[in-house]
């Protein structure tokens, strides 16, 4: 069985330019390890501090969200199409500013407040607003 993975062009500079894998994995924990294990580079950018998968990542089965498949239950089968889509979203100049007067005040302002939109993927190690 295999299946085909499209990775994003936010990891390829994590996956040395790769922008599509085939796997065997029969599932969505297997896959995550297996692009672990070949792109470890990418292991902070899948996963939390905890081990679950960042919730700004998100898998598409066929063009399904893999969430109303059954998640990581959900079997892949043989020539199923996997699509890695990263939410990207607030960001940061090369030097570590804002892009945006005021941006770093309210972003701090809505992580007090549980209200963080900003992604797991955002281009740095650490996001801008400390989340």
């Amino acid at each position: 069985m295999s299946v085909r993975v499209l990775l994003p062009n936010a990891f390829q500079k994590h996956t040395n330019g790769e922008r599509e894998i085939e796997s065997n994995a029969a599932n969505l924990p297997q896959l995550i390890t297996e692009m672990e294990t070949n792109f470890p580079a990418l292991k902070t950018h899948l996963r939390d501090e905890q081990g679950q998968v960042r919730r700004f990542i998100n898998f598409y089965v066929n063009e399904e969200d893999i969430r109303f498949l059954g998640n990581e239950k959900y079997a892949f089968q043989d020539g199923d199409e996997v699509l890695v889509i990263p939410s990207i979203a607030g960001g940061s100049w090369p030097d570590g500013r804002t892009p945006w007067a005021g941006l770093a005040v309210q972003a701090e302002a809505r992580c007090a407040r549980g209200m963080c939109s900003c992604c797991s993927y955002c281009g740095q190690e650490e996001c801008c607003c400390g989340d």
